[in-house]
């Protein structure tokens, strides 16, 4: 079980997983080794799962964010989503409710790309489609 010191540091970990365990201790009222070792057991226990980069895709000047939302039209949720796992432009996926089915979240370099992920949707429903002018936090 987590207690609310594990939480405190998940806290600080999801601000800044390149923190050093001196300072997150610090704000935790930790030695830096006691909070190694509960990160450690978070980690072994699977709660903390890994460690990412996350990229402004838009700061980048890179390419498109679109964001897509998904109104199937067959039972295939099993093939869509074994296709949406596939496609490694596709940075976020939810299963939703309301207007819907699903919504996307996904950057791709160029608008021939774009067109060529819609095509692949396609036969599993329709969708909607918005663009990203910029990002704001």
């Amino acid at each position: 079980m987590l207690d609310s010191l594990d939480l405190q540091i998940i806290e600080c970990l999801k601000e800044n997983a390149r923190a050093q365990w001196k300072e997150v201790g610090s704000k935790v009222h930790l030695t830096g080794q006691a909070v190694a070792d509960r990160v450690h057991r978070l980690e072994d226990l699977g709660f903390i799962a890994g460690y990412t980069v996350q990229l402004d895709e838009t700061r980048l000047k890179t390419g498109l964010t679109v964001f897509i939302t998904v109104f199937m039209k067959t039972n295939e949720h099993t093939s869509f989503q074994a296709l949406i796992q596939n496609k490694q432009e596709i940075k976020e996926c939810h299963r939703i409710s309301g207007e819907g089915c699903y919504w996307l979240r996904a950057h791709l370099p160029c608008h021939e790309a774009l067109n060529a992920l819609l095509d692949e949707i396609l036969p599993f429903g329709n969708y909607r489609l918005s663009m990203s002018i910029s990002k704001l936090k």
